[in-house]
């Protein structure tokens, strides 16, 4: 039986959570009063004869109104994460209980081989909440919204797709495509060894008043490499954080991919039509494989005891341990190292001789003549094969698997509804390039979620999407939209929105430090906004605003300038220097500033914006809005400033749309930002 006849299977016979047979004894061993982050009911448990667990929070009777949450984590894990984050605008607890909500979490069945319980254990708990929700508030049936991100959208598409009478609708958001692992991120790290030292340039173009050509001063190799990551589907604007993204899930997913495809690491070195046996190539070129031996083990003083406690652990807990504790993982001295340009991303040790012969271990760092172990592809070293080591040891440094692996979607052709690997077809719609034996992605995409998408949902469903995704690439969105179309016909708007938000990565930043802010904005308000339409539409019939309008043009989502023709829900602002996106002054000299901020139509008001003007991401300066419409989503704000040193800044506007007008409510301000370039001589 074929994936996708399976998932028509499952879709036919749906479960519902009260009858199946591994969740029919729960059992509460926390029921307890709460006064942060606000006063709630917490009540924690699980289901006897698995590893199911799970946490409720419960609200006043005076301030529910009969629904709750339920976040979707890209992973089992925990069925407490919402208690780490009590803070700011992801504070899902207190969003839920000021939203007339309760909040439900689970592990998800724990660690499974059998897929199907991630849905199926989440959807026991979902029912077993209306349960305790009847106890507590009374005889009612509480309505239920899941939503999740990233591995936690396909996860959230897999519930609603898979149960019946569980959920009443879902946001998933920043959402792949069974095909998205692990390309996305092979394309990627494909593009960033290529153009490492041409981003300040690429960025450069890209920003407010720049040239807008980022292919200008890129060889064939290089302009090739940034060509083909675009139209597969990578925003370009997303470069100006390339430091910070650098090969996100590969390390974790390549693994997979290695079990599943083991002969593609050879057969990509010694078959015709794969980049490594081009001998001109530049992975050809980076490739590493050089033969040292260990001089010295360096072993700091610490490791002694955290090698002592991690013999009888699991290879995971024991790096684990070795890592937590500064300066526990040994290094090693070569007797002889690489010389010139060395790529070691991804590059692992290959222990040849004496007791630990035939490890193989993720390489760190190399600095001068001392190799430090590092956690490259997901492997990590045990305490037993690192106490293994001695001097005198032969070690090959050989990087051939993460070079590999970095032009992988090449060789994963997908049917033609994949319409950015189109540029891996000829003019007859066959590959260019040798093909595997089967697709990698919606395997594990399958083993993530249950199933794969196949756009058939009982209930409502909004689908949150960034525009400068780096890692679920945006046209992601609009391929599920047409599996939900396929299923939907003319009643598409019935059940689905999908909203697309601009300047935000994959990542919400609201908790990442690491950037800048000057760039992005958090995205987790139209999330919040979501879930709030998403009630309404359900429990009162109230229509939420229209999808976004927008094209996909050679893997790349194209949306409208303006708020009206735009739609979805965040505003919109065009701001301007001196007139124009760029302006070139003198110290001293006063520059002015004018922006036009605009909510989509029935979407809200504006009500906050403010200024950074030097770069420093604390946005100190509270802008002067000079006019307002009637309806309240349309301003205009004017500012005047004064550079006192000479450089290039890129000032910028931040500016936030509310539903009800309501400058106060932190978790439902939707947010964008209007940037420019001042140059000052």
């Amino acid at each position: 039986m074929s994936m996708q006849e399976t998932n028509n299977e499952n879709a036919q016979a749906r479960c519902n959570g009260l009858h199946d047979a591994q969740f029919q004894q729960p059992y509460v061993d926390v029921d307890e009063w709460r006064n942060e982050p606000e006063r709630h009911r917490y009540i924690h448990g699980g289901f006897e004869g698995n590893d199911t667990k799970f946490s409720f929070y419960f609200p006043s009777k005076e301030g529910y109104e009969g629904r709750f949450f339920q976040p979707v984590y890209p992973v089992q894990g925990s069925e407490n994460a919402a208690q780490s984050q009590t803070e700011g605008v992801d504070n899902k607890i207190g969003f839920a209980i000021s939203n007339g909500a309760y909040l439900v979490e689970t592990n998800m069945g724990g660690m499974s081989p059998d897929a199907t319980l991630v849905y199926r254990a989440s959807a026991a708990v979902a029912q077993y909440s209306r349960v305790k929700a009847a106890e507590l508030y009374g005889p009612h049936r509480p309505y239920g919204y899941i939503y999740g991100g990233s591995g936690g959208g396909y996860k959230t598409i897999s519930f609603m797709e898979n149960t019946t009478g569980v959920w009443d609708g879902a946001v998933p958001f920043v959402i792949g495509t069974p095909m998205a692992i692990p390309n996305v991120f092979t394309a990627r790290v494909h593009a960033m060894r290529i153009l490492k030292d041409k981003f300040p340039a690429i960025i450069d173009a890209l920003e407010p008043g720049g040239s807008g050509d980022m292919y200008a001063g890129l060889n064939e190799e290089e302009r090739n490499a940034l060509e083909e990551v675009t139209r597969l589907g990578f925003p370009p604007k997303a470069w100006f954080a390339y430091k910070e993204i650098g090969d996100g899930a590969l390390t974790v997913l390549a693994p997979a991919v290695m079990q599943m495809d083991t002969t593609f690491f050879e057969d990509f070195w010694k078959l015709p039509g794969y980049l490594g046996t081009d001998p001109e190539s530049s992975a050809a070129r980076a490739r590493l494989r050089f033969k040292s031996v260990i001089t010295e083990v360096i072993r700091p003083q610490k490791q002694g005891a955290a090698h002592d406690k991690s013999v009888n652990m699991g290879v995971d807990e024991a790096w684990k341990m070795l890592t937590e504790t500064e300066g526990n993982v040994p290094s090693f001295r070569l007797d002889s190292v690489p010389t010139g340009e060395v790529y070691v991303d991804g590059a692992f040790i290959h222990v040849m001789s004496g007791e630990a012969a035939g490890e193989k271990i993720p390489l760190g760092q190399l600095n001068g003549d001392i190799v430090t172990i590092g956690s490259a592809f997901g492997f990590f070293p045990s305490a037993q094969s690192l106490g293994k080591i001695k001097p005198g040891d032969e070690i090959l440094l050989d990087n051939s698997d993460y070079l590999a692996i970095q032009t992988y979607h090449r060789h994963q052709v997908p049917t033609r509804d994949y319409q950015v690997w189109d540029q891996f077809r000829d003019d007859n719609g066959e590959p260019l390039y040798p093909q595997r034996a089967f697709l990698v992605g919606p395997i594990i995409a399958n083993g993530g979620a249950g199933s794969i998408q196949s756009g058939r949902y009982e209930g409502k469903m909004i689908v949150v999407q960034t525009l400068m995704d780096e890692s679920a690439f945006p046209w992601q969105a609009d391929w599920y939209r047409t599996k939900v179309k396929e299923a939907l016909g003319d009643a598409l708007d019935d059940q689905f929105r999908l909203w697309f938000v601009d300047h935000a990565l994959h990542v919400d930043n609201s908790s990442n430090n690491s950037l800048d802010g000057l760039h992005i904005v958090s995205y987790i308000p139209a999330l919040h906004q979501a879930l709030r339409d998403l009630s309404a539409w359900v429990e009162r019939g109230i229509t939420p605003p229209a999808s976004t309008s927008y094209e996909v043009v050679d893997g790349q989502v194209v949306v409208p300038s303006s708020a009206a023709e735009r739609k979805g829900i965040q505003p919109i602002i065009s701001l301007k220097v001196g007139g124009s996106e760029r302006a070139e002054i003198s110290i001293g000299q006063a520059v002015s500033f004018k922006a036009e901020v605009e909510a989509p139509p029935s979407t809200g008001k504006i009500v906050a914006a403010h200024w950074d003007f030097e770069g420093e991401a604390t946005f100190p300066v509270e802008a002067v809005i000079s006019y307002v419409n009637e309806e309240g989503s349309e301003a205009i704000i004017e500012a005047t400033y004064v550079f006192t040193k000479p450089g290039t800044y890129f000032p910028v506007l931040r500016a936030a749309s509310n539903r009800e007008g309501n400058s106060d409510n932190l978790y439902t301000q939707v947010l964008n930002i209007g940037r420019v370039r001042v140059v000052v001589k």
